[in-house]
């Protein structure tokens, strides 16, 4: 029995009485027991894990009032709901409420009538809010969401870096700090904000093995459609996030047409309008939700059974995190990015727009100081200010607006009898240039967020178990493969090997030849020549459009000229196939580096790959008189690919079943004529010879008669 004064209830008793359970999740006890007992700490427990209830629960258990800092109404709202369903004494302050009922509330806290309040960090901010909460007895300051401290967090609030202060203004409660997604490092700037007292440290593993990730590659918008309508078909109920306003309506009215029942939640839309469309979801009275990232942050719907991403997210964090709302009920879900390098633009925008550089918010104060009235104010829009101070990415003006108010030189007040606000200058003496603006930081901020892009990237075009490299990204060594993401259950998977010394220095080679022929601009890739181009260059060849470009004059020029041609387009194939490199489509398919590629090529980074047939220099192992190594031929490749997926078709099994990827390669290049020739091949026994072989063989035939 716990004869501490400040534990009122045992966690057990409070988890039967209010929750109806007997038994913690993995990891709650000793998160729940460390709490109880009066310690700081940094929980990071993945989505699905039961991380609220480790500060709900104690908060009954402790005498005292627990604070709950939250970064959205409509995640405080869910739960605040749900624990008065349980007959929690709870409450919620933000900015929904009139000041008639905040001020009614935080009489009923100071009374002692609430056991939680959840609070936006903005309150903080608030003199009036502050002199209150000195007055109130805080057992537990529960600060959820906790990577919004971090610059470093997939999704930094500014407003919540002054949590450290406040903890130290209220007289340096206990305090814990919750997030289902971070870094080491940001870790590490949680704890370095808060300041906390010998925290104790939990990090829960953040596999989720009911999840099944994969990431597919499509060109075409209409593929994603198709993709989209024939996941709803087969999984019923599900999220599809998608990266802008625009695209979310787009997709829900594309799936209303087909009859599926779906609803649109954007931050286009008034608070009202969202708070109704996340209650029709939550009470399933439609199966599906289109919506931008804020959709799903604390959502309880355990039956989510997909979540797909129309883009490509701007982190790993965020990716991991919205997939981590399918399956809470511990029951199998997909969780499916259709991947377009294209959609990349997209995320390069927002990261723009929320890292404005000096310029930009030295050109938005000027103009206000240009504009402001008599008091020192304006009363313009963001779009007006945009236009004023000629800012081509509109949401950079109100980061670079965000970026003066922590600056101290203006602020931001309601406008009567309108929605909008104004922006006043609280300094107007200074002028633009002793703005005292961190720059080193802008350019710091800015290059991580990138660098979060970049890894997202990076792991869309990996081949290895998508589960494996998100932990391994988190933290977690030598995490083991899952066996149901796309890359583990990928027909060549079993062929793929890790590189030895000479294999791995070719593929350096090779993307050397690839990087000296592709331009950078910052830190992207730009294609300027085709694989036919690159191959022959790196082969030495003296042909005349070699000649003619000054391509004999690269450094690379001929590094691979022991190798056959054969092989370097089967070596750029499988490096395509890995995403070492990848093909930019504009008036021609232009080759160039992607950003895992140039790790590679750097020697920062290794990969596991199917290598081609006939390398080192040498014909292919399986080569005789009757089978020759001749060269890759597209054309027949994929009409041996179409005989191979019909026969896959028809007999109902895999493709690999009937020959996998590599054997086809190996056919296509060796083009054998006779059955004893091409059971020469890797990939072909005298079973598969006896029950598919001909079929293959005629198409040969037929292919070399022109027919």
């Amino acid at each position: 029995m716990n004869t501490d004064t400040r534990v009122i209830m045992e966690p057990l008793e409070a988890l039967q009485k209010y929750f109806g359970f007997d038994c913690f999740l993995d990891g709650q006890a000793d998160v729940i027991e460390n709490i109880v007992d009066g310690h700081d700490g940094l929980v990071v427990m993945p989505t699905g894990g039961g991380k609220s209830l480790c500060y709900q629960l104690p908060a009954l258990c402790l005498n005292g009032v627990t604070v709950v800092v939250s970064p959205l109404i409509a995640l405080m709202k869910d739960q605040v709901d749900a624990l008065l369903s349980k007959g929690v004494a709870v409450t919620l302050i933000n900015s929904s409420l009139s000041f008639e009922e905040q001020r009614d509330r935080l009489s009923r806290l100071k009374k002692g009538e609430y056991k939680l309040i959840y609070v936006a960090p903005e309150r903080f901010k608030s003199t009036s809010f502050m002199d209150v909460m000195k007055e109130v007895k805080i057992s537990l300051f529960a600060i959820d969401e906790a990577h919004c401290l971090s610059q470093w967090g997939h999704d930094f609030r500014p407003e919540y870096m002054k949590l450290g202060a406040a903890l130290e203004a209220l007289g340096k409660p206990q305090c814990v700090a919750l997030t289902a997604t971070a870094t080491p490092v940001v870790r590490a700037d949680i704890l370095k904000v808060l300041r906390l007292t010998k925290p104790f440290e939990t990090v829960s593993g953040f596999s989720r093995p009911n999840l099944s990730l994969s990431i597919t590659p499509i060109e075409k918008v209409h593929q994603k459609f198709a993709r989209i309508k024939k996941i709803v078909s087969e999984h019923k109920t599900g999220i599809i996030y998608c990266a802008t306003r625009k695209r979310v309506e787009e997709v829900a009215e594309h799936l209303a047409d087909k009859g599926v029942s779906c609803v649109a939640y954007h931050g286009g839309m008034s608070d009202g309008e969202r708070e109704k469309t996340q209650n029709v979801f939550i009470s399933k009275q439609v199966d599906v939700a289109v919506a931008t990232n804020a959709f799903g942050m604390g959502i309880d719907r355990s039956d989510v059974r997909f979540v797909i991403h129309f883009e490509i997210p701007g982190s790993v964090e965020a990716y991991y995190q919205e997939a981590g709302r399918a399956g809470r009920d511990g029951e199998s879900a997909v969780c499916e990015l259709l991947f377009n390098y294209a959609d990349t633009r997209t995320q390069e925008f927002f990261i723009e727009g929320v890292n404005p550089s000096y310029t930009t918010i030295a050109a938005v104060y000027q103009h206000l100081l240009n504009h402001a009235d008599k008091e020192f104010e304006l009363r313009q829009t963001l779009d007006e200010i945009k236009e004023g101070a000629s800012v081509k990415n509109g949401m950079a003006v109100g980061a670079a607006i965000g970026a003066l108010i922590r600056a101290g030189y203006v602020e931001r007040f309601d406008i009567p009898q309108s929605r909008a606000k104004g922006t006043r200058l609280i300094q107007p003496n200074v002028l633009t240039r002793h703005l005292n603006i961190d720059r080193v930081a802008l350019e710091l901020k800015d290059k991580r967020d990138r660098e979060k892009l970049h890894a997202m990237v990076e792991l869309a075009y990996s081949k290895i178990c998508r589960q494996k490299w998100i932990l391994e990204y988190f933290g977690e060594p030598n995490a083991s493969v899952c066996g149901t993401c796309d890359c583990c259950i990928d027909e060549d998977a079993a062929d793929r090997k890790e590189l030895s010394e000479t294999e791995n220095l070719i593929v350096r080679k090779a993307l050397s030849g690839v990087a000296r022929m592709s331009k950078k601009s910052g830190d992207k890739w730009e294609g300027v020549f085709g694989k036919g181009r690159i191959v022959q260059m790196l082969s030495g060849s003296k042909s005349q459009d070699i000649i003619r470009c000054r391509l004999d004059k690269l450094t690379t020029y001929g590094i691979l000229s022991q190798q056959s041609t054969a092989f370097l387009n089967g070596l750029f194939r499988a490096l395509l196939d890995t995403g070492l490199v990848c093909i930019q489509k504009k008036q021609f398919p232009l080759m160039t580096l992607s950003p895992l590629g140039e790790e590679v090529m750097i020697g920062t980074k290794k990969v596991s790959m199917i290598w081609p047939a006939g390398s080192l220099g040498s014909k292919s192992s399986v080569a005789s008189a009757e089978v020759r190594e001749v060269g890759f031929d597209d054309a027949l490749y994929a009409k041996l690919r179409e005989v191979r997926d019909s026969i896959a078709k028809k007999d109902k099994v895999p493709t690999y079943v009937v020959f996998s990827n590599q054997t086809l390669e190996h056919i296509t290049r060796l083009k054998p004529r006779s059955e004893d020739a091409a059971l020469k091949i890797k990939g072909i026994g005298s079973v598969k010879a006896e029950r598919y072989l001909d079929l293959f063989l005629r198409v040969i035939k037929n292919h070399e008669m022109g027919l």
